[in-house]
C-alpha cells in the first residue's frame, strides 16, 4: 500500500486539500448536511453548500468550523473522512502523512481538537503549521532568509496577520473577523435600514459582485430579494455598492487596526524591509474590491495581493510538505 503525504487548509468557509506529487486536488466548502434525527450524513462540500437554507426541518446543512476552530468534533471528523478518502480512495494511501493549518492564536486545546480530527481520519503522523507562514510560503515569498515579510491572510473565520524573518513569526495578531462577518455585517444593515430578511448566499453575492471598502471605490447597483419582516411577503429592492461599503466599515477597520498593531510591534530594521518589500494579501477576503487600496492608505506601505489569493496556504502546505525538516512539529 502506498502512503502520500497530504497538506489540508482546513478553512472555515473551504477545505482545500495537496497531494504531494499532484498538486490541489480538493477545494470544496466546509459544510455538512446531516438528518437531525439520526445524525447520519446525507452531503459534504458542495453538494451541501446548495441546501443551506433550503432544507425541510430534518436536515440540517452545518459548517462544523467557526472562526478557525473545530466547532463540532464529531462532524468535522466525518466531514475529513470523505474529503480524505474523495481525493484518494482506499486504494491510494494507508495512513497518509498529514500536514494542517490552524490560525496563530488558537488555544492548545484547540490545536489538540484538529489534530485530534486528523488522526482519526486516517492520519498516521499530524504536523501543525501556523497558517500566515503557510499563506507566505503560498504566496512567493523566501520566509528563510534575515529580511522581513508581512502577510495578511483573510479567510472565511479569521484573519492572521504575521511579520516573518528567519522561517518564523517575529510578530502576530489573529482575530475573528473575516469573509463571514462580512456577510453578516450586510445581511444585519439591509435588515436595519431595509427591514428585510436575507441569507448567507445573497450577502455574500453582493460583497463579491458591488461590494467595496473603499470611498467611492465602485459605482454599481444590484437587485435583490428577500422577506419583508413587516409583511412577511417575498420582495425586492436594490442596493448601492456605496451602502455595501458602509455596511463593511466596522468588520473592515477591526481588520486595518490589527495590522497597524502589528506594524507597531515589529523590530525597526524589519520594518524598513516591509517598506521596501510590501505587504502581501492572501485568502478570499484579499479579492474584497479596495481593500488593498484601503490598506495601503492607513498603512503608508506598499499593498500587494497575492496572484491566486485562495489558495496560497494549500500551496504553502504543498511546498512545506517537501520541506518537512522546517515545520515544526507540535507536541500535546
Amino acid at each position: 500500500m502506498l502512503s502520500k503525504d497530504i497538506g489540508i487548509d482546513l478553512g472555515t468557509a473551504n477545505v482545500l486539500i495537496h497531494v504531494k506529487g499532484r498538486g490541489v486536488v480538493l477545494d470544496e466548502p466546509s459544510v455538512v448536511a446531516i438528518e437531525s434525527d439520526t445524525k447520519r450524513v446525507l452531503a459534504v462540500g458542495e453538494e451541501a453548500r446548495r441546501m443551506v437554507g433550503r432544507t425541510p426541518g430534518n436536515i440540517v446543512a452545518i459548517r462544523p468550523l467557526k472562526d478557525g476552530v473545530i466547532a463540532d468534533f464529531e462532524v468535522t471528523e466525518q466531514m475529513l473522512k470523505y474529503f480524505i478518502g474523495k481525493v484518494g480512495g482506499k486504494r491510494w494511501y494507508s495512513h497518509p502523512r498529514i500536514l494542517i493549518c490552524a490560525p496563530t492564536n488558537i488555544t492548545s486545546v484547540e490545536q489538540k481538537a484538529i489534530r485530534e480530527a486528523a488522526e482519526r481520519s486516517g492520519a498516521r503522523e499530524v504536523f501543525m503549521e501556523e497558517e500566515p507562514k503557510a499563506a507566505a510560503i503560498g504566496a512567493g515569498m523566501d520566509i528563510y532568509q534575515p529580511y522581513g515579510n508581512m502577510v495578511v491572510d483573510i479567510g472565511g473565520g479569521t484573519t492572521d496577520v504575521a511579520v516573518l524573518s528567519m522561517g518564523d513569526i517575529v510578530t502576530s495578531s489573529s482575530i475573528k473577523i473575516a469573509g463571514d462577518k462580512f456577510d453578516i455585517a450586510i445581511s444585519k444593515y439591509i435588515k436595519n435600514k431595509y427591514k428585510l430578511l436575507i441569507g448567507e448566499r445573497t450577502s455574500e453575492d453582493i460583497k463579491i459582485k458591488i461590494g467595496t471598502v473603499y470611498p467611492r471605490g465602485r459605482n454599481e447597483t444590484m437587485d435583490i430579494r428577500g422577506r419583508d419582516m413587516v409583511s412577511g411577503l417575498p420582495q425586492t429592492i436594490t442596493i448601492h455598492s456605496d451602502e455595501v461599503q458602509e455596511a463593511l466599515w466596522d468588520p473592515v477597520s477591526s481588520i486595518v487596526t490589527a495590522a497597524k498593531s502589528v506594524l507597531e510591534r515589529t523590530p525597526p530594521e524589519l520594518s524598513a524591509d516591509i517598506i521596501d518589500r510590501g505587504v502581501i494579501l492572501t485568502g478570499g477576503g484579499a479579492m474584497l474590491h479596495g481593500l488593498d487600496q484601503l490598506l495601503a492608505d492607513e498603512l503608508k506601505v506598499p499593498i500587494l495581493i497575492a496572484e491566486d489569493p485562495m489558495h496560497c496556504v494549500v500551496k504553502g502546505t504543498g511546498i512545506m510538505l517537501d520541506n518537512l525538516d522546517k515545520v515544526t512539529r507540535r507536541k500535546f
